[in-house]
């Protein structure tokens, strides 16, 4: 029996395009649309695209728009 404490893995404080993607259902080149449309923040390093997990969970739980009054 082992003394020590398991580690765990820190969460990510990014999602790739692949992953946002997944999430959504969608297709990688819609996707990558997705993220050039400034709805959300993401960082670019090199080639790469890392989406922010908060901004972009924000932008997924945003309600949508109540109706107008008549």
């Amino acid at each position: 029996m082992s003394t020590s404490k398991e580690k765990k893995a820190p969460q990510n404080r990014t999602y790739t395009v692949d992953d946002i993607a997944s999430v959504l259902g969608i297709g990688r080149a819609t996707a990558y649309k997705l993220t050039k449309s400034g709805e959300f923040k993401i960082i670019r390093i090199g080639n790469a695209i890392w989406i922010s997990r908060q901004s972009f969970e924000e932008w997924l739980g945003m309600e949508e728009p109540e109706e107008e009054n008549e």
